[in-house]
């Protein structure tokens, strides 16, 4: 009886944590939102020399990376595709598969990943010092809101920069795949990407932007909320920082899931 109330307790307990951390992230979402529409009217814009410096760091500081991974992606899915439909004798319609699978699904979530990793965990990271040293602390005492301040720019940089990176991976993506396809199938390359253009529809691109554009809002919340949750020393922020990492990912993955279901029904 004991461990069976001691494990409902501990799942009590993490649901509530949970639940709580989740208002906690919707209120900061609102508040930064706040900051940037009415900033200026008290005088407290949000800072777009900060704002570009995060973009510059967590988007274009990232286009080798980027532009790795979707590379591979695109022959991985060639290879594969090729494979796959040769058992029917139908890889003339490779690009089909390949187009709509890097447009609607890999690059988003393969960029959302990587920008997890890169840089998620590097604003959990950053926040968390910053909580611990009570930099945090500091700037509320002399006057300045740490979410317009260091939340805002942050934000807006995941939201815009990872539709960008996916646009990017989109492109290298379907060319590493056409350079593959088209030497297999002794085709032009040329012909295999008119094809691939006449495949996809402006929905299915934007299907792939908007999952990116959701899955910014998603790494900042998250490395945010972890960030400021932070106890103990250099533990602690090596805690929150993994922590954010599986939380990102995670919620990327059900997201993921959850909007191809939507958007398919």
């Amino acid at each position: 009886m004991n461990k069976t109330m001691a494990f409902f307790d501990g799942m009590g307990r993490r649901i509530m944590d949970g639940l709580e951390e989740l208002g906690y992230a919707t209120s900061l979402l609102g508040e930064a939102f706040y900051w940037l529409i009415l900033g200026r009217r008290y005088r407290q814009p949000v800072r777009m020399s900060a704002t570009i410096t995060s973009m510059i760091q967590f988007g274009v500081s990232a286009l080798p990376i980027a532009t790795l991974l979707s590379a591979t992606i695109g022959f991985m899915l060639a290879i594969q595709s090729l494979y796959s439909l040769g058992i029917f004798g139908a890889e003339r319609f490779a690009y089909i598969g390949i187009a709509l699978s890097v447009v609607r699904e890999f690059s988003p979530i393969i960029m959302g990943i990587m920008v997890a990793g890169r840089s998620g965990s590097a604003i959990a990271a950053r926040l968390a010092t910053m909580t611990i040293n009570q930099e945090i602390d500091a700037l509320q005492a002399i006057g300045i809101n740490p979410t317009r301040f260091l939340v805002t720019p942050a934000m807006l940089a995941f939201i815009f920069m990872l539709p960008c990176l996916t646009m990017w991976a989109n492109l290298i993506s379907v060319a590493s795949a056409g350079i593959y396809v088209s030497a297999e199938l002794d085709m032009t390359f040329i012909s295999y990407i008119r094809d691939t253009l006449d495949a996809l529809a402006a929905k299915d691109i934007w299907h792939g932007i908007g999952k990116s554009t959701l899955f910014g809002l998603i790494i900042a919340l998250v490395g945010v909320v972890n960030g400021s949750s932070v106890q103990g020393g250099a533990e602690g922020v090596g805690l929150v920082t993994t922590r954010a990492v599986v939380q990102s990912i995670t919620l990327i993955v059900l997201t993921d899931m959850i909007f191809a279901y939507l958007t398919t029904h």
